[in-house]
C-alpha cells in the first residue's frame, strides 16, 4: 500500500494560479507552493523557496500539516538527478524535481508555472514581479527542453506530469482538468535510447555544480553544448509523446 501522496500540485505565482482560489474541493494530497504562491489558498502542505527569498514575504508560521522546503532539501535532490544546470535554474523545475523524489506521487500537476511574461499587464497573480526565466541564464535557454527532461525523469519513476493551465504555456505537458487527474497515469513505453543519449551528453559536458550556485561557474559553460543537450531532450520527448 502506498504511503506517498497520489496526486500533487505544484502551484506557481503566474496569473493562472488564481484559478485555485475558486476550488471548493480538489483531488490533491499535497500542494507545493512556490515562493509567494502560499498566499493563493491556505491549504498548501509545502512552501518551497530559494535561499534569497525574503522572509517577510513568506508565511508567518507553519501548521502541523505544513513544511518548509529550502535549498538544503532540494539541492541534494537535484544533484542526484543531474544537477541544476541540466534541470534548469527556475523554481518550477526545482519544485517538480524535488516533489518527484521526495513525495513520489502518481500525478504531478502544475498550475501558475507557465513562464509566460507579457510585456504589459500582470506577470504574476499578485501583479508584476521578477520574471526569472527571462534573465540571461545558460540553464534556461530552452524552457521546453527543461520541462521535457523533468517529465521524462518523472515518467521513469511512474509519475505523470500534467498542466492545469488553460492559457499559453512553456510547459510541454498534456493539459488536464481537476476531474481527470484521478485516472491519469504516465505512459510506460519510454524512449530508452534517446534518454540515454541525452544523459550521456550531460555526463560528457561535466557541467555539475554541487552547491547549486551554477552562476559562479557559468563562464565555463559552452552554450552550444547546452543547446545540443536541450535538443536531445526534446527529441526524446517527441519520441515519448509519439
Amino acid at each position: 500500500m502506498r504511503n506517498e501522496p497520489e496526486i500533487v500540485l505544484i502551484l506557481g505565482s503566474g496569473p493562472g494560479a488564481v484559478a485555485a482560489r475558486d476550488w471548493e474541493t480538489h483531488p490533491f494530497d499535497a500542494i507545493v507552493a512556490i515562493n509567494n504562491a502560499w498566499a493563493v489558498r491556505p491549504d498548501w502542505t509545502h512552501h518551497i523557496h530559494p535561499k534569497d527569498f525574503p522572509a517577510e514575504r513568506g508565511p508567518a508560521d507553519y501548521s502541523e500539516t505544513q513544511a518548509e522546503v529550502t535549498f538544503r532539501d532540494y539541492v541534494p535532490t537535484m544533484n542526484a538527478h543531474g544537477g541544476v544546470v541540466h534541470i534548469g535554474g527556475t523554481m518550477a523545475f526545482t519544485a517538480g524535481c524535488w516533489a518527484v523524489e521526495a513525495l513520489r506521487p502518481r500525478v504531478l500537476a502544475f498550475l501558475g508555472c507557465d513562464m509566460v511574461y507579457p510585456a504589459t499587464g500582470p506577470t504574476h497573480f499578485y501583479g508584476t514581479g521578477t520574471a526569472d526565466p527571462l534573465r540571461p541564464d545558460p540553464t534556461l535557454r530552452s524552457l521546453e527542453a527543461k520541462a521535457a527532461r523533468l517529465a521524462l525523469g518523472a515518467a521513469r519513476r511512474g509519475v505523470a506530469c500534467v498542466n492545469l493551465s488553460g492559457g499559453e504555456s512553456r510547459l510541454v505537458y498534456p493539459r488536464a482538468g481537476l476531474t481527470e487527474l484521478a485516472g491519469h497515469a504516465p505512459a510506460r513505453d519510454l524512449p530508452v535510447q534517446a534518454i540515454a543519449r541525452a544523459e550521456q551528453m550531460e555526463r560528457d559536458a561535466g557541467y555539475f555544480v554541487e552547491d547549486g550556485r551554477y552562476w559562479k561557474q557559468q563562464d565555463g559553460f559552452d552554450l552550444e553544448v547546452i543547446d545540443a543537450i536541450d535538443a536531445a531532450w526534446l527529441t526524446a520527448w517527441e519520441a515519448f509523446r509519439g
